[in-house]
């Protein structure tokens, strides 16, 4: 039990989570799409490879970073002592191997998710590369996997259209342009809370750059702009949705964002933590509602 509880925690759980819902909701809004789309066992598998790719990703970061985490993530298996670099390095190579063998048996479009993010995650951590050392690379790395590339290439992944039809419908562009603008702002969010060890260890962030205060204000208001704009959307796009919830999701999103930024407390590290989260608890709302908007509509 002591070993699923560290793994857990070393797996960063709202990752884990976000993987989940965004695989589930782009699956049952193929099903709902005129096409042929992909079976409940397939999309099992496609969610086991695409997890153990997300453990890879996390993991090789913290086997990389075990010192600047003593700092900002104590709490964290490599960093607390809790599992020894030997198991980290078991687990992530377990994990590479295991996304391997189930993108390899998917088809080309699962294989072509699980590459490009297992080398983008890489590149990201890795020396010489590091590339979290640049905040526009960083932030690159994190918009193009979460932004782009989960949403089109999973979805092709489900789904086959008929002839008829073009090969991504607008409800998927809408999904893709939404989590961008979300993969832009956890980038930003992302190093809030870890000011201390970044500048120990020479890691740029924008949170470093530009100060807590002003990524705070400029990511809550982008993020309020976004929710307005998706309010609107059924009324601009033939959006293949229900209106009412589609819009009305929204709104209830932007009163929990409010809600969520008039409680954080800048000069605290946990305060700001939890805001972190909260922004990932929106991150996962977004494909909830496009998904039950979709399956209603």
């Amino acid at each position: 039990m002591n070993f699923l509880y560290q793994f857990i925690r070393f797996s960063r759980l709202h990752t884990i989570v976000g993987t989940s819902l965004s695989i589930l909701a782009l699956w049952l809004i193929a099903r709902e799409l005129d096409g042929v789309f992909a079976s409940v066992q397939y999309l099992l598998w496609t969610l086991a490879t695409c997890l153990a790719a997300n453990v890879y990703i996390v993991g090789l970061n913290q086997l990389i970073d075990v010192d600047i985490d003593r700092i900002n993530k104590p709490y964290l298996p490599l960093a607390s002592g809790a599992w020894s670099l030997r198991t980290g390095r078991v687990v992530v190579l377990a994990s590479l191997v295991l996304s391997l063998i189930g993108a390899a048996l998917g088809n080309g479009w699962l294989l072509a998710v699980v590459l490009s993010s297992l080398l983008l995650g890489t590149l990201y951590s890795l020396p010489p590369m590091r590339l979290k050392r640049f905040p526009f690379w960083a932030a690159f790395c994190i918009l193009a996997v979460r932004g782009l590339i989960v949403n089109l290439g999973l979805f092709l992944n489900f789904f086959t259209p008929v002839q008829t039809d073009p090969p991504i419908p607008t409800v998927i562009w809408t999904l893709t342009l939404l989590m961008f603008v979300y993969s832009i702002l956890i980038a930003f969010f992302k190093d809030m809370p870890d000011l201390e060890g970044d500048r120990q260890y020479g890691i740029s962030t924008f949170s470093l750059r530009l100060g807590v205060g002003r990524i705070h204000r400029i990511g809550v208001t982008l993020l309020v702009a976004l929710y307005l704009i998706a309010a609107l959307l059924p009324l601009v796009l033939g959006l293949e949705v229900n209106a009412w919830i589609f819009s009305g999701f929204h709104l209830l999103l932007l009163v929990a964002l409010v809600v969520l930024s008039r409680r954080v407390d800048l000069s605290d590290r946990a305060s700001i933590a939890r805001f972190y989260q909260g922004v990932w608890v929106l991150f996962f709302g977004e494909y909830i509602g496009m998904a039950v908007s979709v399956l209603v509509g």
